[in-house]
Parts: C-alpha cells; structure tokens; sequence
C-alpha cells in the first residue's frame, strides 16, 4: 500500500483475517439449498440496530481521532440509504459489535453475525494502525465491510486470480506483515467456495480487495504487471451490493394479527418484516411454517429504538424457525423474517398466536 509517510502506515499492512466459524451442513441438503445458507449466514436481518462500543481510547496506534474515523466510517456505510443502523455505546454488554485498537494485532473483524460468538469482553475489531489517513480511511471502511456481512474480494472464486503462490508466501512473510503460510494461505491464496457467495464479478476496484504490488499474480496479466492498486473508498459495486442486501426500509411495515398467517414470497436473500402489537400480555409463539428455511428475529421498541428481542435460525434442519416469549399488552414489536431456500411447491407463511 502507498505509505503516507506523515501518519506512519507501514506499507502494504494488511488485515488478517481470523478463520470463521463454518456451519456443518448435513450431506443430503442438496447443493441449492446449501449454497444459499452459506451465502446468506454472515448478513444480519435488515434494520438490525447494531451497537458498537469502543474498548479504548485508541491504545498505542494513536488518539481520540482514531475513534472519530471508526464514527466517520460508520457513518459513510450508513449515508448509502442502507437498512442497518449503527448506534455507539459506553457500555460493551450493550454491544455487539466491539473496537479495539492495538499494533500488535493488526487490523482485522468478525464477519457479519459471527461477531455473536464473541464474548462481550472481548473485541470483535480490531485497528492495528492509524486510520486518519487516505490508507486508514480505507481500513476503516474495509473492516467495517466485514462487520457488515463482506468478505475479501481477492477471494472470489470469479475473480479468475491465477497466483504466483510462492512469490505470495515469500512476500508476505516479509515486513511489515511477516505473515505465516497459513495466514496468507487463509487470507489471500484460499479461493471461497461458490456456494459462498452470490454470483456476482470481481471487482478489483472495492474497498474489500487488497492492493497488491507487481509480480505476485501470474493471470490476469495486466495485473500480474501493474498490481492493484490501493482501493481507498468504496466502489460502485460495493455500494450496489449492500444496497441489495440491506435496503432501505419501509417506513411502517405491515400489521401481523394473531392467529392470521401471512404467505411470505420471497426470493432467496429477501426478507420481510411485519408489526405486532399484543392485545394482551401473556406468552406467545411466532414462528415460520412451510419447506423453507429463514432467520427469524424479533424486536421489541424501547425508547423509540427497536432493541433485540430474540431470534431463530432454521437453516439445514428439518423445522421451522420459533419463538416463545412474552409480550406485553399494547407494546410495539417487528418480526422480521429473512429467507435463505425453500423447496418443494407449498410455499412459505409466518404467524404469531
């Protein structure tokens, strides 16, 4: 990466990223319907409120500006019109998203909702170097990319990325990385899997590609030649992609009656949500019925922000999604239903009673 010199950014420092979680589908899923789990498993339901809290006031990789970048980053996902919301809290038990910044771990994030495995004591990313810079606005955007639901783009099985693998190990064995081989291995060399990701081109131009310098890439050759240089804002097709997958919302959803199923017809990806206001206080089931697989999630309204109540996740099992719990009489709630596969021809429905 192209060093500022006035910052201190080691050149071409990258985030490694840690292995993830994977889930283990059964054998006789079928390839449809696996793909579309893995593909839609790290991408939280939209209008999630996520709240990050900062663990330090930006350790030995610099000062308060270091958190102003992290809020201006946040802030430049969020100006896309997307339905997530990002809301800072002094409290990490209020948080699911955690921000530590530390040289010695470099820069790196949970994916998307893995970040829930972590416990609320510990970080779920971390910012190795300075970020008040062109190179560091980057990294902001990049790892936040990820707490969003990204991978790496280098690692898209349609990049078409034929590597010089051991011009990779040597080089990024080297400072300012010293990487391993199974680092670099897991963070560039390793191609995902299609069934990990939707369809889409590669974009060397993203803010989730590395840059990368000459001789490191055998095809295509131009890069090969030129390496790719850094992307330091977020590209067309990144703005594209989490518009899609995060759009904005309505601004009330639709009314869910008790004892009244909804038919739910969506595309793989696609989510709906509906209200729910109790007529009485007592414990309910909301639940999806139907060959299909969702993400269910329930909010409840505090203060006027729509707070986690409780959710389930179905995908790969022979049920459907549930939850019981207690409402209570005349407080506002949304459900929201996210779909992953459905099979079979009897379609999808969601009901509360």
């Amino acid at each position: 990466m192209n060093a500022q010199a006035e910052y201190e950014t080691p050149d071409r420092l990258y985030c490694a990223q840690p292995p993830q979680p994977q889930p283990v589908l059964r054998s006789d899923l079928g390839h449809d319907r696996a793909a579309a789990i893995l593909q839609n498993r790290t991408k939280w339901a939209n209008g999630t409120v996520l709240h990050y809290a900062f663990l330090d006031e930006g350790g030995d990789v610099g000062g308060p500006e270091q958190l102003e970048e992290v809020r201006h980053a946040f802030g430049k996902w969020k100006g896309l019109g997307i339905g997530l919301e990002f809301t800072e809290v002094t409290s990490p038990d209020e948080s699911e998203i955690r921000i530590a910044f530390s040289t010695s771990e470099g820069s790196k994030s949970t994916v998307g909702r893995d970040a829930l495995t972590v416990g609320t004591d510990e970080p779920t990313t971390h910012y190795g170097w300075k970020l008040n810079s062109p190179y560091g606005r980057a990294t902001a955007l990049h790892e936040l990319g990820h707490v969003i639901g990204f991978a790496h783009e280098h690692q898209n099985p349609d990049a078409g990325i034929v590597w010089d693998d051991e011009a990779v190990y040597d080089d990024l064995a080297g400072p300012p990385n010293r990487w391993p081989r199974d680092v670099t291995y897991h963070n560039i060399l390793r191609k995902l899997s299609r069934s990990e990701v939707r369809g889409s081109p590669w974009d060397p131009g993203s803010v989730m590609e590395y840059p990368f310098g000459p001789g490191l890439i055998v095809k295509p050759e131009q890069y090969g030649r030129d390496g790719i240089p850094d992307p330091l804002d977020l590209s067309a097709v990144d703005k594209d992609r989490v518009q899609r997958w995060y759009p904005a919302l309505a601004a009330r959803p639709a009314r869910l009656e008790p004892y009244r199923s909804q038919a739910l017809r969506l595309s793989s990806g696609e989510q709906v949500d509906f209200e729910i206001v109790p007529t009485e206080t007592r414990r309910y089931e909301i639940g999806t019925f139907g060959d299909a697989d969702f993400l269910l999630v329930l909010f409840e309204e505090r203060d006027g922000e729509l707070r986690y109540a409780g959710g389930d996740d179905d995908s790969g099992e022979e049920r459907n999604g549930r939850l019981r719990m207690r409402l209570v009489k005349g407080r506002r709630y949304v459900a929201r239903a996210r779909l992953y596969s459905t099979w079979n021809s009897g379609g999808a429905a969601l009901m509360y009673w």
